[in-house]
């Protein structure tokens, strides 16, 4: 991937074209969630990039992502970051809004990726935690979502993060299994 999809990115002085740059981050990176800004949109959009096909095929393209929540006045929706390096997008939906879609009354994770060089150090778990975190600042005590099952999904993700199956189904074709998580509304 020479250039990724917009171009080299510049980051700490140096050209990444697609390279690693997972030496500068490890497992216990402090993860911060900023906000999309014409500074940092085209290192996020190209994260996607980096994804395997599989999953490619799962998840929207951060770029479409990013559009979407623009344009929605229920959507929040940020990069993630460990240390300095940006490792991932999350999106949360809160209030049922048919313009976007999302028919889900409460709060709905609208979209989680971590680009495909950071998985597997936690960042994800830690994302939605603080998303959870902030839910449960403002009373709320469920966080749905949806994924589409099959190779590169993940459903085995969010199982072990304590989602469960509702019975229900997403999707303009009811392609995605439709799961909660219920958390307590303080830590006791």
């Amino acid at each position: 991937m020479e250039g990724g999809t917009y171009g080299p990115i510049e980051f700490e002085g140096r050209e990444w074209n697609g390279g690693s740059l997972t030496t500068s981050v490890s497992s216990a990176s402090e993860l911060t969630f900023r906000r999309i800004s014409a500074l940092n949109v085209c290192e996020v959009c190209d994260l996607s990039a980096t994804l395997s096909e599989e999953q490619r095929g799962m998840v929207a393209d951060n770029g479409m992502s990013i559009a979407e929540g623009f344009c929605s006045s229920n959507a929040w929706f940020r990069a993630i970051y460990a240390d300095e390096v940006p490792v991932g997008f999350v999106m949360v939906h809160i209030g049922s809004d048919w313009d976007d879609g999302i028919e889900c009354p409460g709060a709905f994770l609208w979209r989680l990726m971590v680009g495909g060089e950071f998985q597997g150090m936690g960042f994800g778990r830690r994302a939605v935690e603080h998303v959870v975190e902030n839910l449960r600042a403002q009373g709320m005590t469920e966080l749905y979502t949806s994924y589409g099952e099959g190779p590169g999904g993940p459903k085995d993700f969010y199982q072990r993060l304590g989602f469960v199956p509702t019975g229900g189904t997403v999707g303009e074709e009811d392609e995605e299994t439709e799961v909660v998580l219920k958390f307590r509304t303080s830590e006791r």
